[in-house]
């Protein structure tokens, strides 16, 4: 069993432990291993799942048990570790990629809710995953199936077979092969409506927050421009702050608009432009994704005392990724020169043009920009007729497609000798290549370029040819990968017997040396706005444990385990574990653990060739929003970043886990049981613990009067850095042009990765399974779980911030918050050939409030979404409920068939404005179901 050296039964164990079978998974309609391992109740905040596609890792998958993050829980497959995913979620959180896990081989997946670093190392503090595969077939099986949602998108096929030649108990070994194919459609915001399609609440009492259709300097497909002054005119990137009038007067470049368009006339703005919906035109609930992939598996008996195993897999994972168009205005890349930004103070199309693109002002081929309206005007006076534009290159594909594939091979022996000696040794090797295509990023070179000879078509893009379009902004493919390579050795044997049975004991050690090349996807910082997070790293981990059970009576087994582990980094951990078991009457028992554990630092965070720059929605205060009265564009919700750079100082995370739970059990088919968690992290790795009050202290100048923008950031960052030492001001936006000694927006802030604050999380754990004969031809059999957490609080700096039943922690769950309640009801009925299954999925609701936002306050005055009249209408995201339902009909031994309906009574994903703007008023992680509606599937399993 998961967490010990030792076979245990599944309720036999001092910890909670939760199986899934094969079985279970097939009436639950669950096809691949994410789904399976991410329906468990305990997965929590930090969760990730495919849809979330805005992310630094988007294309993985990774489960978070406990909410402690997903770098703190280990995913094994058959006890052994697997390499991590090549990208870091949120730039610097390590994970194993649960797309990558072939499942037409898995027997059961055993989730231990415990810390089990005493028995595995480093990261196991939330708990275990381990990914058990069967060890012989016989025969040929295999199954297809196929299906689509109520609309027609969202279809998912799958093919699966299995091969396997000899009888291991007679023949002495077992040989067999699997593969299997999984298709699985894209979804997009626009098929499924409204609310989850817009920014705009305004007709069911919320804000509009659609600058699309109403801002002059919102950026469209369909380019806009003004008039500013150029100061430089060989360089596009030398546009003026300011406008050359008062009113500033805006034109579109498009002589056409496809959905309308809107009219501007304020004392500061005057123009018309074309509307947009982008959300709609663009966004993707779910991304197409394609996997495939195979495995096998030797088993051999050596002796009557030595039995062996080979096994080895391939799993290729493609999820490909449509985005919003890329806007012409970026910030640059994060570490390059403020000057390279398009988007300060902001690029413009000069008057004139020329074939070379340099000095076109006075070329002998100069000829007038025709993107540029004002250029015949302006043609003796240049310098004054520059067209600032505002444009997304909706002519071009944008996005990403990313391709995973894993390779594994393990291999192991096990024996026994003398009276009771037994001993295992197992060695794996695993390596996780990644390759991103990035598409539609304009190349700071290709952009330039491009303005000053003309040759891309800002009026008509459509008619820009291909080779024009990759010009601008050509395709960026980028490599990354992982391995690891482990080799763990075990000897046990049964020391005494005690008046509760025989004491065991056992000792092992392990060494492993792990690699990540996490390129950038911006090495050479030359496209703007690209992401640039790297990591980069390799180490060695020895170890060595051991584990003692002892039933010193009948009614009470205790368990003591523990395990050293040195780094080659320079850091050592011991990590004891001490359970407990206790049965005072045959159907009731008590049980409880007591461990210690770490997180070893992730090479994101500790080397220093690693960079990242986090991004999360903040809203600027009040004071900013005033001082911004002609722009709302510029005051709006907008992403923030937080820039780190890995530190060689940091330590690892330390962690006090206990539990105390009881089983009941009154009959070998009934079984209940009940656990209190409680989890203290410390030492936390934090990247900038004071990241909120750097951007508070920023924001809290707004108020004040400066004679220019430069001045009022100055004012700004000098707050920054009174916050703490490695605080400071990374990239400030530019000017705002109709506010342009106001102060402009900081987008990136520096923050420092070091060991700080702690956490404590706690909570309830509930589990239930009976099988009933009902009558003599009807059995229905019942497996429930849900989790409470009571309790998810960051100490930091004085201050307690409380996440259970918000959106918080923020970064880490990205925006999709801590349900204080999760829980799963499989019910099955099963008569003759027949079986119904329905298995309902639940999610609490939670408080669109977050504590590490700013504000302590958890009432509904500081939610993160409030409505246009200022009620709290939207203080809450409810709860969320969703049936499957599967019918399976066996033809006989060899043949069934099989029919699901998922979310089978059309419960709809409640709204969530407070949730990032990638994915519009909803929460990924927990409510895509409730998005997709009903799906249809059927499919036939054979087996000969």
């Amino acid at each position: 069993m998961t967490g010990s050296l030792f076979k245990h039964a599944e309720t036999a164990t001092p910890s909670p432990v939760s199986v899934l079978t094969a079985e279970n998974l097939g009436k639950a309609g669950i096809t691949n291993i994410a789904d399976a391992v991410r329906s468990v109740s305990a997965d929590g905040a930090g969760s990730i799942g495919t849809g979330f596609q805005g992310g630094f890792s988007a294309g993985g998958s990774a489960v978070s048990l406990r909410g402690v993050g997903v770098s703190s829980t280990v995913v094994l497959v058959d006890g052994l570790r697997s390499t991590n995913f090549p990208l870091n979620d949120d730039g610097h959180n390590a994970y194993v990629d649960l797309n990558s896990i072939p499942i037409t081989n898995i027997e059961r997946v055993e989730v231990l809710k415990d810390g089990a670093s005493s028995t595995y190392g480093a990261d196991a503090i939330g708990g275990v995953v381990n990914i058990i595969t069967r060890k012989h077939i016989v025969g040929v099986e295999g199954g297809v199936e196929g299906g689509t949602s109520q609309r027609g998108d969202a279809s998912k096929y799958k093919a699966h077979i299995a091969a396997g030649y000899g009888d291991y108990s007679s023949q002495g070994f077992n040989v067999y092969v699997t593969g299997e194919y999984e298709h699985d459609g894209r979804v997009s915001n626009h098929d499924v409506g409204f609310p989850f399609n817009t920014l705009d609440l305004s007709s069911i009492g919320g804000k509009d927050n659609n600058r699309a259709d109403d801002t002059l300097t919102t950026a469209t497909p369909d380019a806009i421009v003004t008039r500013v002054h150029q100061t430089d005119l060989n360089n596009p990137l030398a546009g003026s702050v300011t406008n050359a009038t008062k009113p500033a007067l805006f034109q579109t470049l498009s002589p056409t608009c496809p959905y309308g368009t809107f009219t501007v006339n304020t004392a500061s703005q005057i123009g018309t432009a074309c509307k947009h919906n982008l959300q709609d035109e663009y966004r993707q609930i779910l991304p197409l994704q394609e996997r495939y992939g195979f495995s096998a598996r030797l088993s051999f008996r050596v002796s009557d005392a030595i039995e062996g195993y080979v096994t080895g897999s391939y799993m290729h994972d493609r999820v490909n990724i449509i985005a919003p168009p890329n806007a012409i205005r970026q910030l640059q890349a994060f570490g390059a020169s403020p000057s390279t930004a398009t988007s300060n103070p902001g690029i413009v199309l000069p008057v004139y043009i020329c074939s070379s693109g340099t000095n076109c002002a006075t070329a002998a081929d100069r000829k007038l920009n025709p993107n540029n309206p004002y250029a015949a005007a302006y043609a003796s006076d240049p310098a004054n007729g520059a067209a600032r534009i505002y444009y997304l290159f909706g002519d071009m594909k944008s996005g990403s497609s990313r391709t995973n594939q894993v390779y594994r091979i393990s291999s192991g022996l096990t024996g026994h000798f003398g009276d009771s000696w037994d001993w295992k040794i197992d060695g794996v090797y695993a390596r996780d290549n990644l390759g991103i295509t990035d598409y539609g990023w304009g190349n700071n070179a290709g952009v330039i370029k491009a303005v000053n000879t003309g040759s891309y078509n800002f009026v008509n893009p459509k008619a820009n040819s291909a080779a024009v379009r990759q010009a601008v902004a050509p395709d960026i493919f980028t490599k990354s990968n992982s391995w690891i390579a482990t080799i763990d050795a075990s000897l046990s044997r049964t020391l005494f017997t005690l008046p509760g049975g025989d004491v065991k004991a056992a000792i092992g050690g392990q060494f492993r040396r792990e690699s990540l090349t996490n390129n950038s996807r911006n090495p050479n910082l030359d496209v703007d706005g690209l992401n640039t997070s790297a990591a980069f790293g390799k180490r060695s981990v020895s170890a060595g444990f051991f584990e003692v059970d002892a039933p010193i009576l009948d009614q009470l087994d205790v368990n003591v385990s523990g395990r050293y582990d040195h780094y080659s980094a320079g850091y050592n951990h011991f990590s004891p574990k001490v359970g407990a078991k206790f049965t005072p009457v045959k159907w009731v028992s008590l049980r409880g653990t007591y461990s210690k554990g770490f997180r070893a630092p992730t090479f994101a965070e500790s080397n220093p060739r690693s960079s990242y720059a986090g991004f999360s929605n903040y809203t600027p205060n009040a004071a900013f929003i005033a001082a911004h009265p002609n722009n709302p564009a510029y005051s709006t919700v907008y992403s923030l970043g937080s820039g780190a750079t890995g530190n060689p100082d940091v330590k690892p995370e330390k962690s006090r886990n206990f539990t105390l739970g009881a089983i009941f059990q009154p009959k070998s088919a009934i079984s209940f049981t009940v656990d209190y968690f409680n989890i203290k992290k410390s030492n936390l790795i934090v990247g900038g613990p004071l990241g909120g009050a750097a951007r508070t202290a920023y924001y809290s100048v707004a108020g004040n009067n400066y004679a220019s923008a430069a001045a009022a950031a100055a004012a700004g960052c000098a707050a920054v850095a009174a916050v703490g030492a490695g605080y400071s001001c990374n990239a400030i936006d530019a000017a705002d042009p109709f506010s342009p000694n106001a102060l402009p927006r900081v987008l990136i802030i520096n923050v420092p990765y070091v060991n700080a604050d702690y956490e404590v999380i706690s909570g309830l754990d509930f589990a239930a399974q009976a099988a009933v004969p009902i009558t003599s031809d009807l059995r229905w059999t019942v497996r429930a779980e849900a989790t409470k957490t009571i309790k998810f609080n960051l100490h930091t700096n004085g201050e307690v911030q409380r996440y259970a039943g918000t959106l918080g922690p923020q970064e880490l769950s990205s925006g999709n918050g801590t349900p204080r309640w999760r829980g799963n009801l499989q019910n099955s009925f099963e008569y003759g050939r027949f079986t119904l299954t329905t298995t309902t999925y639940f999610v609490g609701r939670m408080k669109e409030v977050a504590a590490d936002e700013g504000s302590l306050d958890l009432s509904c005055s500081a939610a993160l979404y409030v409505a246009a009249d200022g009620s709290d209408k939207f203080c809450h995201v409810r709860s969320f409920t969703y049936t499957d339902v599967n019918l399976n009909i066996r033809v006989n031994e060899k043949f069934d068939f099989f029919a699901t309906m998922g979310n089978a009574f059309g419960a709809h994903a409640p709204i969530a404005p407070a949730g990032y703007t990638s994915s519009p008023n909803y929460l990924t992680t927990w409510h895509t179901p409730g998005l997709i509606g009903r799906t249809f599937r059927a499919g036939a399993n054979f087996k000969f």
